[in-house]
């Protein structure tokens, strides 16, 4: 997704693709949006434990709140990877990085997650209502949308499966609350191994779309499309 510029402060962020929007720049929600922070999204305090989870062949996912300060350096590394491009934030310096999360953190909106495998930082995910996000002029928003985007900054433990466990993580946590019925996602058009990784989960493709000013194709994955992917996830988790 493209978002706007910060304008609460004198600080500014440029359009970020998969980074987080804020509010103050988008129009008034209509009569039938919810109003932001509608509790469809969990989070908590910097640092706070919110999923703990097995992962297949071993070892332990854990889910996060992101601590601009203390996750910085991860960040920072993964941002600026040319794997990362995607990303949108290789040109951010570290003070402005953490100024950006930071942000994220004070919104109802939008939120961002570090995934450890045991201890080893693996991947960010950052979830938002898209009512109150750019993409949300992209399509028809519905009440249960929740959307996500999810970057893979490190490999995981030698010849693990990493996109097979933290995909059903990020499924798992956003279908967590019964308030959400469908997950949103908008990799950027040529990001062909986000496409695919997506469609290994279920998702269906609608289309392309322009959020911003990127060109994105929009994908959904429905509560019931998912099913088995959260049943198959909460056994691996009681084992």
């Amino acid at each position: 997704m493209t978002t706007p510029a910060r304008t609460a402060t004198t600080a500014t962020f440029p359009d970020v693709p998969t980074g987080p929007g804020g509010e103050a720049d988008l129009a008034a929600p209509a009569g039938d949006v919810a109003p932001p922070g509608s509790r469809r999204l969990r989070t908590g305090a910097p640092g706070e434990l919110l999923l703990t989870h097995a992962a297949p062949g071993g070892g332990r996912l854990t889910l996060r709140v992101l601590d601009p300060d203390a996750d910085l350096d991860v960040l920072h590394d993964w941002v600026t990877r040319p794997r990362a491009r995607f990303w949108g934030l290789a040109e951010m310096s570290r003070a402005e990085l953490r100024d950006l999360y930071a942000y994220v953190g004070s919104l109802p909106t939008h939120h961002a997650f570090l995934v450890r495998w045991d201890e080893t930082p693996v991947a960010l995910l950052q979830t938002y209502e898209p009512e109150h996000d750019p993409v949300g002029e992209a399509y028809p928003v519905r009440p249960g949308d929740v959307g996500a985007h999810l970057l893979l900054g490190a490999r995981g433990p030698r010849g693990a499966d990493l996109w097979g466990a933290v995909g059903p993580l990020m499924v798992a946590f956003c279908f967590a609350n019964p308030r959400v019925d469908r997950v949103v996602v908008e990799p950027d058009a040529a990001n062909a191994r986000a496409h695919a990784r997506m469609r290994a989960l279920g998702f269906e493709t609608a289309g392309r779309v322009r959020v911003g000013e990127k060109d994105a194709v929009l994908a959904f994955l429905t509560r019931e499309r998912a099913r088995d992917l959260l049943a198959a996830a909460a056994a691996v988790s009681r084992d």
